[in-house]
């Protein structure tokens, strides 16, 4: 991992990250125009995209590039070095801007070596980027009387910890990773195809961590118990609940939580290993609240805009606040850690970090083939997505530098492309 990754937890394939509320809450607007894609590089030709348009939705608008402070040259300029690197394929980035979209496009190929091009409606999975989606549909549950967040997760779940702990233990603990058990308990499990619900039931046989409630140890079987949660207290799927709760009222087009939905795309991202095009795994689809999630660049950009304070119609400022509270400190975990070490927690399914002097929140992802980054800064209104499908960690730099840029710092090379 390269010095600009931000902060996780997860020493493998699970995804991560993540303070502070925006002061006021933006009007849902109407997208009125198209944003003309620019051209696309990396072992494919460059070639124009003009036909390809983002589409119409309820969810955000463009940018005028004259009040954006945003450098799209540099952004574009990096981007396309970094998909011409042996170890990507594709990369879509977004920003949002005052509540708007100011950049949205896609770089390299859907699979490489054969040419179709990445585009910001092209579909890519969010891996654990996923968590948000869960604690945030949680949390409107609550707020609508169908659960409450200090329910016992024995109440939801099948779940068994350590010396009864379900009964003690809250959907709260579960959304901030303390339920007292050791870290990513029994993924290699659900790697090798075993029942999920199965292995949680069997959680209960490890020795605690640490008492409840008290310390952080990051999950993903544990953390989708929150999938049971959303079924039973919903009557329907979870992905149906998503689609009915969130996707919908957000005009989230392209969001699911499916493998069907994520193949059955016109444009999708195929995960690679370098430059080696790898199958779509089942497994974390099957716990779809800690990594199931798939969309465009767009859409994902849409969802951060509401969490930025953007869709107060469907995300309130008091729900936004219950979910971006810091919950729980989080120990350092390799030389991320360095650009926060004061202050970096976990609030439910959102991390917060301070970063050269700004309060941000966000996560990480990742799945075997895939990567994505979800980061803003709620009082400066300014936020960056990402998503890619290679195993590489050096584009998390770009975020940081696409922030830097923002805030007007001294040019930093976090994506380092001169090493190997």
């Amino acid at each position: 991992m390269t010095p600009p990754a931000l902060p996780h937890p997860l020493p493998r394939r699970s995804p991560r990250f993540g303070r502070g509320l925006a002061a006021a809450v933006l009007a849902l607007v109407v997208l009125g125009a198209a944003l003309v894609l620019g051209r696309h590089s990396g072992s494919i030709p460059a070639r124009p995209n003009a036909a390809l348009p983002i589409k119409p939705t309820p969810g955000i608008r463009l940018l005028d590039p004259k009040h954006s402070r945003i450098d799209a040259a540099h952004i574009d300029a990096r981007a396309r070095a970094l998909v011409g690197r042996p170890d990507m394929a594709g990369l879509a980035v977004a920003v949002v801007e005052n509540g708007q979209l100011a950049f949205a496009k896609g770089y390299g190929e859907t699979q490489a070596g054969k040419g179709e091009p990445v585009t910001a409606q092209t579909l890519f999975r969010w891996a654990s980027v996923s968590k948000g989606v869960a604690a945030t549909m949680t949390a409107l549950l609550a707020s609508q009387g169908k659960l409450s967040l200090d329910d016992p997760v024995a109440r939801w779940s099948s779940i068994r910890l350590p010396a009864g702990g379900e009964r003690v233990a809250t959907l709260t603990d579960a959304l901030s990773h303390r339920l007292g058990i050791v870290r990513n308990a029994y993924d290699d499990r659900l790697e090798g195809n075993e029942d999920p619900r199965q292995i949680r039931s069997e959680l209960g046989k490890l020795e605690a961590l640490c008492r409840l409630g008290t310390c952080f140890a990051y999950e993903n079987v544990a953390f989708d118990l929150v999938h049971e949660a959303v079924e039973k207290a919903t009557g329907q799927s979870y992905d149906a609940a998503a689609h009915r709760l969130l996707f919908g009222p957000l005009g989230m087009t392209s969001a699911g939580t499916t493998r069907e939905e994520l193949v059955a795309a016109s444009s999708w991202a195929r995960p690679h290993k370098g430059r080696t095009t790898l199958p779509v795994e089942e497994a974390y689809y099957r716990i779809p609240a800690a990594a199931g999630m798939n969309s465009s660049i767009v859409d994902l950009a849409i969802w951060m805009r509401a969490q930025m304070g953007g869709a107060p119609a469907v995300l309130s400022p008091a729900l936004l606040l219950t979910l971006h509270r810091p919950r729980v400190s989080t120990p350092p975990h390799g030389r991320a850690d360095r650009l926060a070490p004061h202050d970096v927690s976990y609030g439910l399914g959102f991390r917060q970090i301070d970063y050269a002097g700004h309060h941000l929140i966000g996560h990480r992802g990742a799945v075997r083939g895939y990567r994505s980054v979800l980061l803003f800064d709620p009082a400066e209104q300014v936020g960056v997505v990402m998503l890619w499908n290679s195993e590489a960690s050096r584009p998390v730099g770009l975020s940081l530098e696409i922030l830097d840029g923002y805030y007007r710092h001294p040019f930093h090379d976090w994506l380092q492309l001169d090493k190997p």
